[in-house]
């Protein structure tokens, strides 16, 4: 989680700077940008994370459930 949280933060940093860079802002402006940038960024990627996490794990209950309805009586595990 503190992976995507970082890798979140920077992407959003670096995208928030380069486009205040890009259209010739202040540097107090592009760093007060940045930040916030840095904020969003990892606060969006957090949740798209959990999105991921919850989606990921209710996908492999539903395979298991499965797997286990449809083995012979004799073979489940």
């Amino acid at each position: 989680m503190r992976f995507v949280f970082l890798c979140g933060g920077s992407l959003g940093f670096a995208l928030a700077a380069a486009a205040g860079w890009l259209a010739d802002r202040a540097a107090d402006r592009i760093l007060l940008d940045a930040a916030l940038g840095c904020l969003a960024g990892a606060l969006l990627f957090r949740w798209f994370w959990t999105v991921l996490v919850r989606g990921l794990r209710e996908t492999i209950l539903s395979r298991q459930k499965a797997a286990a309805l449809a083995a012979p009586p004799g073979k489940q595990h």
